[in-house]
């Protein structure tokens, strides 16, 4: 796959001000890894339809390797798909070890190889210690693009992208847990994107990360253009069926009721290009902060000092927030290539066409009276 395109690189503008890469890995410490899995149809007994599959590891604190958890909260704008240890996060505020993310069948491998990984990497900490390990593993379907049934995730696979967990730039579109994934009936995909926030004389990275799976082509909007309405070619369902996945990381020293308040506000920023959330969707959103690191909770002191801002210091992550989910969103369907459907056999799902898009963009740009809808 040839380098992608970002949505920026063809002109398209966004509120908020990104830091150095634009992704999630802007947070200090966060590393993103994948492994994607793309295979031709195999025949005969045993054999597969195509595989257009991946996952994605998103480890909170890559860089350091600790095993310290992190703070988070989590909010489900529509149910209709997964995210588990979402309970514990719920009650206790935090979670330890990676983030992953891959598609529906999947889920069970994923978690299966992250215990085994965690155990390998910290066998101190589990001999010594009844700790136990609650994967997180968010999915969405991919069943159009992959022949999900056959099951092509192996826990190779899911250690794989583990292990390939970095810093710096992150790839897009067509990989990892985003591989087969269609958004808005364009290819979609894994798409980041991250914004600078000031507050309180402090200066914090809000970084984002989504698995765009999800939207109906009437309903895309693009920098406030309605431009699903005149991209009629090649339209693969009659509604919205998919799902998204929503990860936010910040350095910022948030609580977990108020990363509970953050995880929410992923929902604004998937409206901002359209959605409404259908029945079949599942949209799920998690949040998570790197600051206040802490041992263990079940070996924390009995009183522990955390760090926080006040409430009304929230206004401004909630728009980075908000900004960089949008823009996730319209990186991972830029960055994305054409694929061809296992089910119903044959049928292409186009990537975004980038100079349609620029002229639909520059056609509405124009002072009123101008052009004709």
């Amino acid at each position: 796959m040839s380098d992608p395109i970002r949505a920026r690189d063809i002109g398209l503008r966004f509120s908020g001000e990104p830091a150095a890469q634009n992704a999630i890995t802007d947070v200090p410490g966060v590393t993103v890894g994948f492994t994607t899995v793309i295979e031709d149809a195999q025949q005969g007994k045993g054999g597969h339809k195509g595989l257009c599959t991946g996952v994605t590891a998103i480890i909170p604190r890559g860089e350091s390797g600790a095993i310290t958890p992190v703070w988070a909260g989590i909010h489900s704008f529509n149910g209709n798909g997964e995210l588990t240890g979402g309970h514990h996060i719920r009650d206790l505020g935090w979670f330890m070890g990676p983030v992953m993310l891959t598609n529906s069948h999947s889920v069970g491998i994923v978690s299966h190889a992250v215990v085994g990984w965690m155990i390998e990497r910290h066998p101190e900490v589990f001999a010594r210690d009844h700790i136990w390990c609650l994967p997180v593993v968010g999915e969405t379907y991919d069943g159009v693009l992959n022949d999900i049934n056959a099951r092509g995730v192996t826990e190779a696979h899911a250690r794989a992208a583990l292990d390939a967990a970095q810093p710096g730039p992150v790839a897009e579109g067509n990989v990892g847990g985003g591989a087969g994934m269609i958004a808005y009936e364009f290819k979609g995909g894994t798409g980041t994107a991250s914004r600078r926030v000031k507050v309180a004389g402090g200066d914090y990275t809000l970084g984002v990360l989504v698995q765009a799976n999800h939207g109906s082509r009437d309903a895309l909007e693009i920098s406030g253009v309605p431009v699903g309405r005149y991209m009629r070619d090649d339209l693969v369902l009659d509604r919205e069926q998919g799902s998204i996945i929503v990860v936010i990381a910040t350095d910022a020293p948030l609580l977990p009721h108020q990363l509970d308040r953050l995880a929410r506000r992923g929902s604004i920023g998937i409206g901002r290009n359209g959605t409404s959330g259908g029945h079949g969707s599942g949209d799920i959103f998690l949040a998570f902060s790197t600051s206040n690191p802490q041992e263990n909770p079940w070996n924390a002191p009995d009183i522990m000092q955390l760090d926080a801002l006040k409430d009304t210091h929230l206004d401004a992550f909630y728009t980075a927030a908000v900004q960089a989910t949008e823009e996730a969103v319209v990186n991972a369907m830029i960055a994305a290539e054409d694929r061809i459907a296992v089910k119903p056999q044959g049928r292409p799902v186009r990537a975004i066409d980038h100079d349609r898009l620029r002229d639909l963009l520059a056609h509405h740009a124009k002072p009123p009276g101008r052009h004709a809808d």
